[in-house]
C-alpha cells in the first residue's frame, strides 16, 4: 500500500499485521479519490474505521487540513500513528482508540463539523446508515460534506440517508463504494429548484 497522490505521493504505508483488517487497495483508493475530487482545499476529515489510516492519510496528502482517525483495535491505532509519524502528518491528526458510535458522541460534544468522512467498517457491519443519521442528528456535517461508504458489494445502502443524497456508486469485485453528499435545508431547496451542486 502506498500514498497515491499529493505531498506524500509514492510513500509506502505500514499494514496492520494479521488478517483481521481489510485495507483499501491502491486501485480502489485511486478510484475513490478520482470520484470525490483529486485534491482538497483544507477542511476537516474523519476516518472512522481507520485500519491502517490509508484513506485519511491520502486525504491529508491531497490537501485536507486535519483528519481524526478512530479505530477500536490497539494494533490498528499503533499502525495509524506509525504511518502518520513516518509521513510527517502527526501534527495534522488526532488518533483515538474507541468504538465508532462512542467516539462520535465524544466528537459531537466538541461541536466538530466534518467536510469529508470515510466509513469503511468490517463487512459484517451493515449499519453505516445508522451512523450517518446519528451524525446528522448531532449536527456533525458541514453543508456539501462528502461521505464515502466502503461496503460489501452484496449490500446496498439507500439513495437518501436523512439529508445525504447518493452521488456515485461503483463496485470492484466484493467491494462497493457509495458516495453521498450532505445538503442542508437551503441546499436541498436549491436542488429541488434545479440548482446543481458540484
Amino acid at each position: 500500500m502506498r500514498v497515491i497522490a499529493g505531498t506524500a505521493k509514492g510513500r509506502l504505508l505500514k499494514a496492520v499485521p494479521g488478517t483481521g483488517t481489510r485495507p483499501t487497495t491502491d486501485k480502489v483508493k485511486e478510484a475513490i479519490f478520482s470520484m470525490i475530487g483529486p485534491y482538497f482545499d483544507g477542511g476537516l476529515g474523519l476516518d472512522l474505521f481507520a485500519g491502517t489510516g490509508g484513506l485519511g492519510i491520502e486525504a491529508l496528502s491531497r490537501g485536507v487540513d486535519r483528519v481524526i482517525f478512530v479505530d477500536m483495535e490497539k494494533t490498528s491505532i499503533q499502525v495509524v500513528e506509525d504511518n502518520l509519524s513516518a509521513l510527517g502528518f502527526k501534527e495534522q491528526a488526532e488518533v483515538y482508540r474507541n468504538e465508532a458510535q462512542r467516539a462520535l458522541k465524544v466528537l459531537g460534544r466538541r461541536g466538530l463539523k466534518f467536510d469529508l468522512i470515510f466509513l469503511d467498517p468490517p463487512y459484517k457491519m451493515k449499519n453505516a446508515d445508522e451512523i450517518l443519521l446519528e451524525m446528522q442528528q448531532m449536527g456533525m456535517l458541514h453543508d456539501q460534506a462528502v461521505v464515502l461508504v466502503e461496503h460489501e458489494s452484496k449490500h446496498a445502502y439507500a439513495d437518501e440517508i436523512g439529508q445525504l443524497q447518493v452521488r456515485k456508486r461503483t463496485t470492484y469485485g466484493e467491494t462497493a463504494i457509495t458516495i453521498y453528499r450532505f445538503f442542508d435545508n437551503i441546499s436541498i431547496g436549491g436542488k429541488l429548484d434545479g440548482t446543481e451542486h458540484s
